[in-house]
């Protein structure tokens, strides 16, 4: 399982690259850099935004849905008066819709729930998933309780 607090996207790329088995001479051509610095870039943990997209586009594996998920599992709440403030700030930057629970997201929470390691009441303060969210999932997806 993907432990999305502490993200070693060195790793990630590492073990996807494996499973590709995708040749050292096609990735480095790809990359454009040396077999060794590839091997240097697996056991880096954070890698630049423009070699994790040529990775995203080599593996055919969005990395960065990885980070989407930390802040969807742990970033703070919004201010009280966030809406009120976004409302009148238009930005130029595209705005994404925070809560898209992928399947990775609810395999996680689900699996908290089955370990014991968080219950109900703790996986909706702490990650700030609504209650009738939680329980869809729980009849859906697992045989809890």
């Amino acid at each position: 399982m993907i432990d999305f607090k502490d993200i070693h996207i060195g790793r990630l790329v590492e073990i996807k690259w494996r499973e590709s088995e995708i040749s050292i001479e096609r990735t480095c051509d790809f990359l454009k850099c040396t077999e060794e610095e590839v091997h240097i870039l697996f056991l880096e943990k954070s890698i630049a935004s423009d070699i994790l997209l040529r990775w995203s586009k080599l593996l055919e594996y969005d990395f960065f849905r990885i980070y989407s998920q930390h802040l969807i599992l742990f970033s703070p709440p919004a201010s009280i008066d966030y809406n009120d403030r976004k409302n009148k700030i238009k930005s130029e930057l595209p705005e994404f819709r925070k809560n898209i629970y992928t399947q990775e997201i609810i395999n996680f929470l689900m699996e908290l729930l089955d370990s014991g390691e968080k219950t109900k009441a703790q996986i909706i303060e702490d990650y700030k998933i609504p209650k009738t969210t939680l329980y869809k999932w729980i009849s859906k997806y697992k045989k809890y309780e």
